[in-house]
């Protein structure tokens, strides 16, 4: 029977993403209708929790001896030795032929020497365990997979230690037919497959993937190098790493799962290891969840973040040409939040970085007796769809359904999303230094951050999810657009639905489960009756006619710190905020189309403290409703950046001491210490003996300042200017609209909580 030839090589191609990105949230009419646990919007329910959820590695990942498994000996082995086009097998369960070797039956086979054009074949039917010792071997064949687990209970490849191992593929497979896409890796299993050992593995794969398994793949140690024309490692049913050095070069996916039939499959879980994976789509995706540990990671996706698209804002009716002029975001950020010299935010990247041609696999044979097959790469597995978006993504982690990250250290340049999932993304632990091409953290439903210490040194926007949550940990965003967006979360399933429904009234000490794993949430579910939310003094006057309604989106701080140095919106929610603790540092916008602070519901504060500094045109306070005292001063001219803004009570006691990182004609200030009728004295410029933490004096001795104005408050949110009290600020700004919203759903008039009294302030600028 004559062979199929198809070709292997590939024009590789990493397609660019171009979507429309509003800055703006979306408008909210009057409503009175109680949000206590839940808000309903169509069949999309979406829930306030204050959650630490626990998902490790351990929940998911079982080994048994077989995993581990290092141990051989001569007397219980099958001994291999490779020699060019040829094998010398000696003991039993093995038969060298026509340059390859057949392994048909359970045991241990110990490889060594050089096969140059040959393939290792398992075929064992009893569906016994294969164990494959690599001791200094080097495979490789020019048509086919150099090692090919047709059947097997499992297969284990141990590395053994001291030894260099080399495993490659020809970039042409012969095939038996034009039905036949497998196997399509240098090393392929149709069993469970399982890599320890202490030694080093090379592999190339240049046809297609390096290492596939069509069950599950595990690594459990060893110093493993891959180098593939599409996908790195990808298992079908789970990817599980223990330990080990794992170096990826991809044009595909570094490490991926891909069973999207099985919701209890399909996820990648890692305890630990070292990885540095360069690739042209993902850097490591689950189709299910992606959970890790621990480990250092070191992660770029197609060329990095000065490789991703230009953003383009949204305008009124979904065009482009609101924001900054066509979608060109400011690109000085200004000087750094502790008032080191300035250093601008990274221009966003143009096209260049665009690398043209179709992701085909294979030219078909111009042979004459060969039927000519085109494989098109759907992943050479039947088993699994490829979706057309999975070659435009080119994400750092992403899962399918839940990201949990429960520590390990984090370098990410990606070119799209650094953290992203299709559903709720957990940090509880880690170190993170993120430049993205787009949104630093993402997660289509909740976002929820524990601890850890994240730096966004470079994003579109910082951190993005229909409900936000920071519990705990040390966040530092720069954006071109917005710091913070609660927005999105239209699209969450009915099962997402019902899960949400069911933790929302759950005691909060019920244990939770998913479908892949065991996950335990501790916390507290927000019960703020937000029946006054459409009636707050801030929903007056938001856009003519009230185009658009506050949506269900949240942001909740309980804890730990933010730290915020935005072009666009710096705090933006479509819906409500709600703060209760930690503390918030907002160096927002210059431009007036933007604010440092922009929701379409309430801002009610409680406890913590915030400052927010930014342009004038678009500002928002805090909501009336909230308990704890809120100042919003605003100056008659912008002030520059580093120009130190002091408040203090008639005692002398320092409220606030800050330096903005850029220029700034409003300034928000929330702290424990103001009271309902205190008086205070705005100051500004001087200096202060104390050290900045993100441009916030907490100590030392402020002098040598103006005094603005002196006053005193008169409600819970004081509006001020150089005259003293003043009414709420009332901007008709630009459209604008949130992500995706489109029409007039980010339309910006609005009027702000706080008093309505006329000025009633004294000013001194002598002093």
């Amino acid at each position: 029977m004559k062979k199929n030839m198809i070709t292997g090589s590939k024009l590789w191609s990493i397609a660019m993403i171009t979507s429309l990105l509003a800055a703006c949230s979306s408008p909210a009419t009057t409503s009175t209708t109680a949000n206590a646990a839940t808000s309903t919007t169509g069949t999309t329910k979406t829930v306030s929790v204050s959650e630490q959820t626990s998902v490790k590695y351990a929940d998911l990942v079982s080994l048994d001896a077989d995993d581990t498994n290092i141990s051989w000996s001569e007397a219980d082995s099958t001994a291999i030795k490779l020699n060019g086009t040829t094998a010398t097998v000696t003991g039993s369960g093995a038969k060298a032929a026509n340059g390859s070797v057949t392994i048909t039956e359970a045991g241990t086979y110990v490889l060594s020497g050089e096969l140059t054009d040959g393939q290792i074949v398992v075929n064992v039917a009893d569906k016994g365990t294969v164990h494959l010792v690599l001791n200094g071997a080097t495979i490789h064949d020019n048509d086919s997979a150099a090692i090919y687990i047709q059947k097997a209970g499992k297969a284990v490849i141990t590395l053994e230690k001291g030894t260099k191992n080399t495993v490659s593929d020809g970039k042409t497979y012969v095939y038996a037919d034009a039905t036949t896409d497998e196997p399509d890796a240098a090393i392929f299993s149709k069993a469970d497959l399982t890599f320890n050992g202490a030694g080093q593995l090379t592999i190339t794969g240049n046809y297609n993937e390096g290492i596939t398994s069509k069950d599950d793949l595990k690594i459990i140690s060893g110093n493993i190098r891959v180098k593939a024309a599409d996908d790195g490692i990808k298992g079908k049913d789970m990817i599980a790493i223990q330990a080990g050095t794992i170096t990826v070069e991809a044009a595909g996916d570094g490490i991926k799962s891909t069973n999207d039939t099985d919701t209890t499959k399909g996820f990648v879980a890692i305890a630990g290891g070292t990885f540095d994976i360069q690739s042209g789509n993902d850097g490591i995706q689950a189709e299910t969840a992606l959970v890790t540990d621990g480990g250092t990671y070191n992660i770029v996706t197609a060329g990095g973040s000065a490789n991703a698209p230009a953003k383009v804002e949204e305008g009124p009716f979904g065009g482009g040409g609101g924001g900054w002029g066509g979608g060109t975001p400011p690109t000085d950020m200004g000087t750094p939040p502790d008032g080191e010299p300035p250093a601008d935010m990274p221009e966003m990247p143009n096209n260049s970085g665009t690398n043209a041609g179709a992701n085909t696999n294979g030219a078909t044979s111009s042979s004459a007796n060969t039927t000519a097959t085109t494989n098109t790469d759907t992943n050479a597995d039947a088993d699994t769809a490829t979706t057309a978006t999975e070659s435009t993504s080119a994400k750092a982690l992403k899962a399918g359904t839940d990201l949990t990250v429960n520590g390990g250290t984090y370098t990410i340049d990606s070119m799209d999303d650094s953290l992203h999932s299709n559903n709720n993304v957990t940090v509880n632990d880690g170190t993170f230094s993120i430049e993205s091409g787009d949104d630093g953290i993402h997660a289509d439903q909740e976002l929820t951050i524990n601890g850890g210490t994240i730096t966004i040194a470079k994003s579109y926007e910082g951190l993005e999810g229909a409900i936000i949550t920071l519990n705990d940990g040390d966040v530092d965003v720069t954006a071109s657009d917005d710091g913070v967006n609660a927005a999105g979360g239209e699209t969450e399933t009915t099962a997402n639905t019902a899960a949400n429904t069911e933790r929302a009234t759950t005691a909060t000490d019920t244990p939770t489960t998913s479908n892949i794993s065991v996950t335990e949430t501790t916390g507290t579910t927000s019960t703020t009756d937000q029946t006054s939310q459409g009636t707050d003094a801030n929903q007056q006057g938001r856009g003519p006619g009230g185009m658009g309604a506050a949506s269900n989106n949240e942001f909740h701080i309980n804890g730990g710190t933010l730290t915020v140095n935005a072009g666009g919106d710096g705090l933006d929610s479509n819906g409500s905020i709600n703060m209760t603790g930690g503390t918030v540092i907002v160096n927002g916008p210059t431009d007036s189309g933007n604010g440092a602070l922009d929701y379409d519901g309430t801002f009610e504060i409680s406890g913590g403290y915030l400052v927010a500094a930014g342009s004038s045109g678009m500002a928002q306070g805090t909501s009336d409703a909230s308990t704890q005292n809120t100042i919003v001063m605003t100056f008659p001219a912008t002030q520059k950046a580093g120009t130190l803004v002091h408040v203090q009570d008639s005692e002398g006691n320092n409220i606030l001491t800050f330096a903005p990182a850029k220029d700034y004609q409003t300034v928000v200030v929330s702290s424990p210490d103001l009271v309902k009728d205190g008086s205070y004295v705005i100051y500004s410029g001087g200096t202060s003996t104390g050290k900045a933490v993100d441009g916030l004096y907490t100590d030392g001795t402020y002098s040598g300042g103006t005094q603005v104005v002196a006053f005193q408050s008169t409600s819970n949110v004081t509006w001020v200017n150089e005259s003293g009290v003043t009414t709420a600020n009332s901007g008709m700004g630009g459209p604008g609209g949130g992500r995706g919203q489109g029409g007039f759903g980010g339309g910006r008039n609005r009027t702000q909580s706080g008093t309505t009294s006329e000025s009633t302030g004294t000013t001194d600028s002598a002093k």
